[in-house]
């Protein structure tokens, strides 16, 4: 079993990896991993700047956000991150940021359709918004109502299928099976935001694309019998 120095360490260069790929400036953002055998996750302190950042800074808290072990205050955003770890059981990392596109189209209120194949090599479905919060959950439990407002956003759909969503007004959240692969699809997220602005910009009416084409490319890479990568199996014959 993980010690909570290797999941800090692990959940440090998960944070670190933000403002490398340009998501995350000063304070903004944080991502978390979690030790399912445990009940717990590391998360990134509040209000301390990525360039001071070290894995001692990291916080353990358990899924009621009980605070377990560190010197720091967990993220704000600690509630929001414990409530998609709670209803999205296949998750090991929670990524959130205010990049700069997918924080538009947050702000918008308006989901990402898939215009195209790249989009469509991720997942099949338009990136979800979730809607506004009522002036009650705002006042309330805030934190918390922002990670139930996007579970409600997979009622009836699956959360490992499209790993990421955008909370209206406020900025993106994704999610993968380790923090490394949260941050990925924050990366991913990011480019599809900026490519699907920009199509619609040259065509303010563009459609999506045809279904027919989104699920033969997001099945190639993800379906029961997917074709893209290689078959270490016969590499290694």
């Amino acid at each position: 079993m993980a010690s909570f120095k290797e999941l800090k360490e692990r959940v440090y260069e998960a944070n670190m990896e933000l403002p490398r790929r340009g998501l995350v400036m000063y304070t903004f953002g944080n991502a978390s991993g979690i030790d399912r055998d445990r009940g717990v996750f590391a998360i990134k302190p509040s209000g301390v700047p990525y360039n001071e950042l070290t894995p001692g800074h990291m916080v353990i808290v358990d899924l009621d956000n009980r605070f377990v072990d560190g010197s720091y205050n967990p993220s704000s955003d600690t509630r929001t991150h414990s409530v998609l770890y709670r209803y999205f059981p296949d998750i090991g990392g929670v990524v959130h940021t205010h990049s700069t596109y997918a924080t538009s189209w947050a702000q918008a209120r308006q989901p990402i359709p898939c215009y195209g194949t790249t989009h469509a090599d991720h997942t099949p479905n338009a990136i979800p918004v979730t809607v506004p919060l009522s002036r009650e959950q705002i006042e309330g439990d805030y934190e918390s109502e922002t990670g139930l407002r996007i579970v409600d956003l997979f009622a009836a759909a699956p959360y490992n299928e499209t790993p990421m969503a955008l909370v209206a007004g406020h900025g993106p959240f994704t999610w993968g099976e380790s923090p490394e692969k949260a941050v990925y699809n924050s990366v991913v997220l990011e480019e599809l935001a900026k490519m699907a602005l920009f199509t619609r910009m040259i065509d303010s009416t563009a459609s999506s694309l045809d279904k027919n084409l989104i699920h033969r490319h997001y099945d190639r890479k993800h379906g029961a019998e997917a074709t893209y990568g290689q078959d270490m199996e016969r590499n290694e014959q």
